[in-house]
């Protein structure tokens, strides 16, 4: 994967940079696991098991303090975004595109294709055994204080992505 994020020490030392920030202070540094991530892969089965395994590898290997479940849901949400676009969007869509954006305190997957069709959240039907994937998407988001959405794109496609907090939402009393 290339990061497309931030590079390090592209920074200039502390004396070059005036304070320009807010109140006069500048920015803070971005944490070492901050960036964001972009791969494409094509949309048949085998790429699912491959995407999820790529997301995890990267949140492991830049050290993003993610709990475990946390990982999972990331992971389980990763995998049910990319099965619909190989399931739904293959036809029109050959490629999909995974971006994996982590900020200070969230982290965010997506999954991109070029189809145009923008899929709805079924709701539960016991009598199915698909068809509920971003039902579950939504539910994992939600559950970990975090919001998921659908967005097109300039080219006629759709992004369905996920953001969930790094620290675990906190339950009021």
């Amino acid at each position: 994967m290339e990061n497309h994020g931030r590079e390090s020490d592209s920074r200039p030392a502390d004396d070059a940079v005036p304070d320009d920030g807010p109140l006069g202070r500048r920015p803070p540094d971005p944490l070492p696991y901050e960036g964001v991530w972009r791969f494409t892969a094509p949309a048949v089965d085998a790429s699912v098991p491959q995407a999820r395994h790529a997301v995890r590898d990267l949140l492991y290997r830049q050290g993003v303090p993610a709990s475990p479940d946390l990982v999972h849901g990331l992971l389980l949400i990763v995998s049910e975004l990319a099965t619909n676009a190989v399931r739904h969007a293959a036809l029109l869509s050959p490629t999909l595109a995974v971006e994996v954006a982590v900020g200070a305190e969230w982290v965010r997957v997506s999954v991109e294709d070029n189809h145009p069709y923008r899929p709805t959240a079924l709701e539960a039907d016991h009598g199915r055994t698909g068809g509920r994937g971003l039902l579950l998407v939504r539910e994992i988001a939600r559950e970990a204080g975090g919001v998921c959405d659908i967005e097109h794109t300039a080219s006629g496609g759709k992004v369905v992505w996920a953001a969930l907090p790094l620290r675990p939402a906190q339950v009021l009393p």
